[in-house]
């Protein structure tokens, strides 16, 4: 076994410092593609180092890479600091190569940060498989150019059967951006025993029972986020800090709790006055294992 070989093997027997220091003894005896491409990969997904990754990456773009990997990485490096024409650039490069669905998701989310919503829309629907996250984004694109017909026929497609089906918070707060206030009501209550309750969807939630005149539905789900918020904060004012929570990270939280009943405690009036809760979406970053010689995912290593 090379090098490389018994890196990898290390990883997947979870003896990581071990792995680690192979993996940039790899680098040691070459700086080549392959045992750049790795360390970087290691730094990116198990140190969250992406500066030291950066460095690795850029050595091996110059090296004018065959393989589609080393782009890929560095677009999601680009993408995590938020340099979204570099990301772009570079997840070009990689489709040039060969098209991978992380690639064209990456890019796609680079384009929607550049302000091409098209092109986010076109990219998106590339990596997208049925009722997931990246079709989400996709609709989520039609609507903010107008296409709202193609959205809605997009969402109601929508099934919860479905392997990756992203959830029905998120259907429900496409439903509100489109006005289709009933639809989004049906998939807040479905959600509603599901999801972690916090003041963004809550908010559009009640904004959207008002919408369609359930006031009385609206007061409920207030006074039971209320009343959860107060038994939080009764709870967390009795918890003991230790070294795992400090007492300054005690007072933040409970901060953090009150702050949060006083936004749903005003709710009702500000959207009687005219406010619109805005809908909170955020991009998603796809990756994947782009380690050569990984044998579960049957990568060969790397030769020019």
């Amino acid at each position: 076994m090379n090098t490389n070989q018994r890196a990898i093997a290390c990883l997947e027997q979870n003896k990581y410092d071990e792995a680690l220091a192979l993996f940039k003894q790899a680098v040691e005896e070459s700086r080549d593609v392959q045992s750049l491409t790795n360390l970087a990969w290691i730094y990116v997904h198990e140190e969250e180092d992406h500066e030291a990754a950066l460095a690795l990456l850029q050595e091996v773009i110059a090296l004018k890479p065959a393989s589609y990997f080393p782009y890929n990485l560095l677009g999601e490096v680009y993408i995590v600091m938020e340099k979204w024409p570099e990301a772009s650039d570079i997840l070009a490069r990689s489709l040039a190569i060969q098209p991978s669905e992380e690639a064209y998701n990456n890019l796609a989310i680079a384009r929607y940060h550049l302000g091409d919503i098209q092109s986010a829309a076109d990219y998106f629907q590339r990596s997208a498989q049925p009722s997931d996250y990246a079709m989400y984004s996709h609709i989520k694109c039609l609507i903010e150019l107008g296409r709202v017909e193609e959205a809605k026929r997009k969402l109601d497609a929508f099934s919860e059967e479905d392997e990756e089906f992203v959830g029905q918070v998120e259907m429900a707060e496409l439903y509100v951006e489109l006005g289709c206030f009933e639809q989004a009501v049906e998939w807040f209550e479905k959600g509603w025993k599901l999801y972690w309750k916090t003041p963004d969807w809550v908010s559009r939630f009640v904004y959207t029972l008002l919408k369609i005149n359930k006031v009385a539905r609206a007061h409920e789900v207030l006074s039971e986020v209320i009343q959860q918020k107060a038994e939080d904060i009764r709870d967390a004012n009795k918890e003991a800090f230790d070294d795992d929570w400090t007492e300054e990270e005690k007072a933040e939280y409970i901060q953090k709790l009150a702050e949060e009943q006083m936004a749903y405690e005003g709710l009702l009036q500000r959207i009687s006055a005219g406010y619109i809760p805005p809908m909170k979406y955020d991009t998603s970053l796809r990756s994947g294992c782009y380690l050569f010689g990984c044998e579960r995912h049957q990568h060969p290593e790397y030769h020019e």
